[in-house]
């Protein structure tokens, strides 16, 4: 299509928002963008000399702006004025990822990749995989660089991994991967999605749009993934770690095998894994097959699954100080995430949690707590809810941090050698930061500052506390 002279209203400024207006007005678009907050910087002021008009700090009427297209941004709900107002006119609206795939070259083959949890690391290791088998690959969407950024370096022909959220699937009319897949589904983003059934339904969109070609990878030991299979024309393969569906990928007797259809793949053992953990275990089934149905051949396949180091803020070893190793799980910002993070070492463990509830129900991570983390250390506005379902588990060592350095220096005081001080939140970090990045990146900013401190006695030199 063309976009010359096209009215087009970019609803939010995030990442996606400035990546969809900037694209836009390079293709000729006439764009407008609009942000509640009076955002400023170079990024914005390169918008500006782009000939994108800037509406900052309110939103503006659309009845009046009249566009032909609503691109939204993923952080906008869908109640904020400009995307109702787009629907009360009939106008439609599109996610940046829609954007992103109407503009692709001919002949792209598309992975996507949702889930509650593990779509990070499931992406990236999808990446690696075609990356190492000298496929020309680009990898994108929520995973931190903009699908719609990346549209003039990807080749026709090529390979696209994105990781999808269910903010993103909301606003999608059309997007169809040759590869989708569901890692799994539990109670997340309530507070945006508004009860359980609309999150799983923002899910499935993922796979509503693909056909009788294409694949669904969904995880056959999670029942609300599972029961999404009839909500595809696509190919299902199942993963599993309990059982043995067929197609799909599986554990059988501590060997992990495919089966497409035409006979099993002898893959790995499980310990060859690079990626430890029952989580990342699902993570490795899950790209094993999107890479067997991209044509990836099972010893290139298997080349990475033993290499592949993992993703930053995702269980990230940060250091060992005074035989106390540190672990970054800023992107742990559900109490399902945290869960999994605490099963991944035996270990004791002084946990680092808290930021902005998004609607979770603490008491089942409080329950796997109870018997794993010998010290609890609170911070922000989640903390007097995780506290309260805390003692109701019956965890007594529990300290309130004033802010997050404090919170980093007393899990570093309570630890003995042979713990792990693990940040975990099982929230969002928007009460204290941009992102779970910039969260990540402090605590591992203050931990290297307590090992260049440490006088490898066990002793920090830090300022002295107690719970309280």
């Amino acid at each position: 299509m063309s976009w010359q002279g096209k009215k087009v209203l970019v609803a939010g400024l995030g990442k996606s928002g400035r990546a969809a207006a900037a694209e836009l007005a390079r293709l000729g678009a006439r764009v407008t963008a609009c942000d509640q907050k009076l955002l400023e910087g170079e990024e914005i002021e390169a918008l500006s000399r782009a000939g994108v008009e800037l509406i900052l700090g309110r939103y503006p009427e659309v009845a009046l702006l009249q566009p032909q297209l609503v691109v939204t941004s993923p952080g906008v709900p869908s109640w904020e004025p400009p995307l109702a107002g787009a629907r009360q006119l009939g106008i439609p609206i599109w996610s940046e990822l829609e954007l992103a795939y109407r503009l692709l070259p001919p002949g792209v083959k598309i992975a996507a990749v949702t889930g509650t949890n593990g779509k990070t690391t499931t992406t990236a290791l999808c990446g690696q995989i075609l990356r190492d088998a000298g496929l020309p690959v680009a990898v994108g969407g929520n995973i931190g660089i903009p699908l719609v950024k990346e549209i003039r370096d990807i080749v026709p022909g090529g390979y696209v991994v994105c990781e999808v959220s269910s903010f993103q699937l909301e606003a999608v009319a059309s997007f169809r991967p040759r590869v989708a897949v569901i890692l799994n589904i539990t109670p997340d983003h309530l507070d945006r999605h508004g009860n359980l059934a609309s999150y799983i339904a923002a899910k499935a969109r993922l796979i509503s749009f693909q056909e009788t070609g294409d694949f669904a990878v969904l995880n056959y030991d999670d029942p609300l993934t599972r029961d999404l299979a009839d909500k595809t024309k696509a190919r299902v393969l199942f993963f599993s770690r309990r059982q043995q569906p067929e197609p799909g990928a599986f554990l059988k007797d501590d060997v992990i095998y495919a089966n497409l259809g035409d006979g099993e793949i002898r893959l790995c053992h499980r310990a060859e894994l690079s990626l430890k953990g029952d989580h990342n275990l699902e993570n490795c089934l899950a790209a094993s097959l999107v890479a067997l149905a991209l044509g990836v051949k099972p010893q290139q396949l298997v080349s990475t699954l033993k290499t592949f180091p993992g993703v930053p803020h995702r269980l990230e070893r940060v250091a060992e100080v005074d035989g106390v190793l540190y672990i970054n799980d800023s992107k742990g910002t559900n109490p399902e995430a945290t869960m999994k993070a605490i099963e991944a070492y035996p270990n004791p463990l002084v946990l680092i949690a808290g930021g902005r509830n998004k609607g979770s129900d603490f008491t089942l991570l409080a329950q796997k707590m109870a018997g794993r983390v010998k010290y609890l250390v609170l911070v922000g506005e989640a903390a007097p809810d995780l506290e309260q379902a805390a003692r109701r588990a019956g965890i007594e060592h529990i300290y309130r941090a004033s802010d997050f350095k404090d919170a980093v220096l007393e899990a570093a005081r309570q630890a003995s050698p042979g713990d792990i001080v693990m940040l975990s939140p099982a929230c969002a970090s928007w009460d204290m930061f941009k992102n779970y990045e910039e969260r990540g990146d402090l605590f591992k900013s203050i931990v290297r500052e307590l090992a260049e401190n440490s006088d490898g006695g066990g002793n920090h030199h830090a300022p002295q506390g107690g719970a309280r």
